[in-house]
């Protein structure tokens, strides 16, 4: 009879547990795992207005921003003073062959990206020129203006993933509020002469 009766509290124990398990569940509501991109290489190039010698600003990381060697930052030319350039960005993942064009996915998904620009020194100003579904910055397209005196300083160019686009100064290119995952920062020293 005790033998019986251990029985059926066990099978009770067992449903019961079955029952709050499934009841807790969140397999209809599974969590959206959002991969991060590989990023390698980030180029930046700076056609100026009127004409002149288009420069080039590239950052290589051939092992990705977690691998243990650190990006190569290259410029091609110094900008000229009191010049604007119109600049595009470039985006590739060179650890695969051939190398995928991370710029496309990034279109693609314009509103959880956006591109932030910094200058020291005062020595550049910058404007983004394409904007997401939600009319909001995205920094593919941009123009970079130099400051009308000489000078020297670092262009830091950051794309962060999923930023608060609605958050204070964010549109206006202030990645202090911005939030986010930096997916890619490269940070480029500049002369103006």
């Amino acid at each position: 009879m005790n033998t019986l009766k251990n029985n059926l509290k066990s099978t009770f124990l067992i449903l019961l547990s079955t029952i709050i398990f499934t009841g807790c569940s969140d397999d209809d509501n599974p969590e959206v795992v959002i991969q991060e991109e590989v990023i390698t290489t980030l180029t930046a190039t700076l056609v100026p207005e009127g004409g002149g010698t288009t420069i080039t600003f590239k950052s290589l990381d051939l092992d990705g921003k977690d691998g243990p060697n650190p990006p190569v930052f290259t410029v091609s030319e110094d900008l000229l003073a009191n010049t604007t350039y119109n600049g595009s960005m470039e985006i590739l993942n060179e650890t695969e062959s051939p190398a995928e064009d991370v710029t496309e996915e990034i279109k693609e998904l314009d509103k959880e990206h956006q591109f932030f620009f910094q200058a020291t020194n005062s020595i550049a100003t910058f404007t983004y020129v394409d904007f997401d579904g939600d009319s909001n910055p995205l920094g593919l397209e941009f123009t970079l203006t130099t400051s009308a005196t000489p000078g020297s300083g670092t262009i830091t160019i950051t794309l962060r993933h999923e930023p608060n686009k609605s958050a204070s100064g964010v549109s206006d290119g202030d990645i202090a509020n911005a939030g986010g995952e930096t997916d890619v920062q490269a940070i480029f020293p500049i002369t103006v002469k």
